[in-house]
């Protein structure tokens, strides 16, 4: 029989609702108790290119690629300490994480691939069927392309 525990990845962002489907995974996979931990935790945030942010911004484009790449670098390394924070004060210490460059999509299912996960878990933005539609969901492609259970984890909604 393996030893080896079968693999779980956590997708982020730097949104509320990425960092709440974290918190929501480590507090109901995750006891404080790592031999009872029924998965490895492998966290992934996928780092936009420089070009994608920039987008079509004519010749001075180039001049300011250097610029947005230091930010998102910055953007990255701040979204992983949060989620490795987070981590800790839940007491999860045996935790994998990954900045990738690329489109969170692909990136995830690649994720998935790579680390033979049997489960990924991304959060939800809530958009509407127009907003999706425009911006196109993460969570979505990952439903229908990852070759694992996708969990999608929603922020319940205040009701007044």
């Amino acid at each position: 029989m393996a030893t080896d525990k079968p693999v779980m990845v956590v997708g982020i962002d730097d949104s509320t609702q990425s960092f709440y489907a974290l918190e929501w995974t480590l507090d109901h996979f995750f006891s404080p108790f790592p031999s009872n931990h029924p998965f490895k935790l492998v966290i992934v945030h996928a780092k936009p290119s420089p070009t994608s942010m920039v987008g079509l911004a004519g010749p001075a484009a180039a001049e300011v690629l250097p610029f947005v790449e230091v930010d998102l670098k910055k953007i990255a390394a701040r979204v992983v300490e949060k989620a490795k924070e987070l981590c800790r004060s839940k007491s999860v210490d045996d935790v994998i994480t990954e900045v990738v460059d690329g489109d969170p999509r692909n990136v995830l299912c690649e994720a998935v691939e790579k680390h033979q996960a049997t489960m990924l878990a991304v959060g939800s933005h809530g958009y509407g069927a127009i907003k999706r539609a425009v911006l196109g969901s993460v969570s979505d492609y990952c439903a229908h392309h990852a070759h694992c259970t996708v969990m999608i984890v929603k922020k319940p909604k205040i009701k007044h």
